[in-house]
């Protein structure tokens, strides 16, 4: 009995493993191949159980989901001959892993070529186009230009790439310097401009004013001078007139404002005592 009991726990340790390396089950973010000595079946298993023949056949995974390949900075030249430094990410797909495995393998030599696919259809791309048309909103389409044509040449590997950007587009380091060098010295002569402008404007404005101020100036002596003289000539008519109807009374007042004037406190006047001066203190 103990010996059938120990037949029997074989015989369930043997199915088992046969079990084990028979089936396999396909995730549904995968899909695999079943590769029979080294040489890959036709027909691609998708997610769920499935069986193969044990130590004759292998399977290989592959993934189903989108991919995501992050190129290493590159330079291109642009159409107006200008230096680039372009970083840009790909997605990608394995639509045929048959084709896939039996081109590339594996996930590292996809990346491989799809960093000759990308990189040339960039640069050819990107050398029919000025630097600011790459810089602007064309860039959308041009890298739409760049996946279409890259996607057309991965298909004979495989792959289908779904979509190629570009995460920054710098000028190299030595391009840098040298533009902003230039920049500056554009600013400069600006600034320098607007300085030269701003001094003639006011030199202007200064001379526009000095001679609005003599004007004035001139213009109000002479109203002074002109408003004077009609005082003056007023005064004499007065004086005139009143002189020509009491002469006597007019000089007596114009003695007495000698006399007020002459004759102040604390004063000494030496005179004769028959001088016309005294004439109305007599």
């Amino acid at each position: 009995m103990k010996n059938k009991g120990i037949i029997g726990l074989i015989i369930v340790f043997v199915i088992a493993l046969t079990a084990s390396q028979s089936l396999f089950i396909v995730d549904q973010t995968q899909q695999a191949i079943v590769i029979e000595l080294g040489k890959p079946l036709d027909g691609i298993q998708g997610p769920g159980l499935h069986y193969k023949i044990p130590v004759i056949q292998q399977v290989e995974f592959f993934e189903n989901r989108i991919l995501l390949y992050d190129a290493t900075p590159t330079e291109v030249l642009t159409k107006d001959k200008k230096n680039l430094v372009v970083d840009n990410y790909t997605k990608w797909k394995i639509i045929d892993p048959l084709k896939f495995f039996k081109t590339v393998k594996n996930e590292t030599g996809a990346q491989s070529r799809l960093d000759d696919i990308v990189y040339a259809q960039l640069r050819v791309e990107l050398g029919q186009h000025d630097l600011s048309d790459i810089v602007s909103a064309t860039r959308n389409e041009i890298m739409a230009i760049v996946s279409k044509k890259s996607s057309e040449r991965a298909k004979e590997y495989g792959i289908d790439v779904i979509d190629v950007r570009i995460k920054r587009a710098d000028l190299p380091e030595q391009n840098e310097k040298h533009i902003f060098g230039r920049m500056k010295a554009e600013r400069e002569r600006q600034a320098r401009q607007y300085r030269s402008e701003g001094t003639e404007e006011s030199q202007k404005i200064t001379a526009e004013a000095d001679m609005e101020r003599s004007i004035i100036l001139a213009t109000a002596n002479k109203e002074a001078e002109q408003i004077k003289g009609e005082g003056d000539a007023q005064a004499i008519k007065i004086y005139a007139e009143a002189y020509s109807k009491d002469l006597e009374f007019f000089e007596f007042v114009r003695s007495l404002e000698a006399y007020k004037n002459a004759l102040k406190t604390d004063s000494t006047l030496v005179i004769s005592p028959d001088s016309k001066f005294l004439q109305y203190l007599k």
